[in-house]
């Protein structure tokens, strides 16, 4: 992962094992949950929503007043964002994604749905930083550090918002 943690800690442990998890805050060593936001401008999540509250501490506290949710925008994710979602969590968590597991999960054919980032992550299998086998990417020791970077290959919005997130080095 592209984290750092001692080798006797949970998520150290959990990423050995097999049960590292992650979500929108980061890793964890829990299996995917709800979270509610409580706060301005905090962000929830519920089943495959997402939502975010007001960003001024007193539209926060009127809507609170008057028996409202705080909340002034939401997201239900799509069949296509719960598969890369998916594609994403394998990668970032185990350094690996099998095709079969995520086409038997969503009816796809990996090589055909994610022909794009398969090209896209040709470079880093040439620097030797993952290796790309017939049924699976496997994210090599030398490239954990730049994991991040191979996930992007999947993100469908990464295009769109060019410059609105944080990058990678």
């Amino acid at each position: 992962m592209d984290h750092f943690a001692l080798p006797d800690d949970e998520l150290a442990l959990a990423r050995e094992n097999g049960t590292l998890q992650r979500n929108f805050q980061g890793y964890s060593t829990h299996a995917d949950c709800d979270l509610i936001g409580l706060g301005i401008t905090s962000i929830g999540k519920v089943g495959d929503t997402y939502s975010q509250n007001v960003k001024e501490t007193a539209q926060y506290q009127h809507r609170l007043e008057q028996g409202q949710l705080p909340v002034f925008r939401g997201y239900r994710l799509s069949d296509d964002d719960r598969l890369r979602r998916d594609v994403i969590n394998a990668l970032m968590c185990h350094g690996r994604i099998d095709f079969a597991t995520i086409e038997a999960a969503h009816g796809i054919v990996f090589r055909d749905t994610f022909a794009d980032a398969l090209e896209e992550l040709e470079e880093m299998a040439a620097d030797g930083l993952l290796v790309i086998h017939e049924g699976e990417i496997e994210v090599l020791p030398r490239g954990r550090l730049m994991m991040r970077n191979a996930a992007m290959a999947f993100d469908a919005y990464l295009a769109k918002s060019q410059g609105r997130y944080s990058r990678t080095v």
